[in-house]
């Protein structure tokens, strides 16, 4: 009790980020290694309008607890629900680029708003 009365708000969100990334069955992200094939859970951080040689991109930061990830829709220039604050689990093969996991044009569910 005293330790989370110490904590700060955002270890107390990774905490809560975590224990609901185990809850669903999804993969830490600090855990995904390159060429790996994963599920996980996370909020997303920030969403941002991209273009990646020529050709538009939504890349979104979505963030576990553990670790960041890069989740990127080629394509695309928006999609309802990818907003930042919003919970999702995306599932797709992680690759690295320039030292940052990212996850190009994944399945994704929306979390319900009532669960964030």
């Amino acid at each position: 009790m005293l330790d989370r009365l110490a904590s700060s708000q955002g270890d107390l969100e990774s905490e809560e980020l975590q224990e609901d990334a185990e809850a669903t069955g999804c993969t830490r992200i600090c855990d995904c290694g390159d060429r790996q094939i994963v599920k996980v859970t996370g909020t997303l951080r920030t969403v941002t309008l991209r273009p990646r040689a020529g050709v538009p991109a939504l890349e979104a930061e979505l963030f576990d607890g553990t670790a960041p990830l890069d989740v990127v829709w080629l394509g695309r220039r928006s999609i309802a629900g990818i907003e930042p604050g919003r919970r999702l689990i995306a599932s797709g093969r992680i690759s690295m680029s320039q030292g940052r996991r990212v996850l190009f044009n994944p399945k994704y569910e929306l979390r319900p708003l009532g669960q964030e």
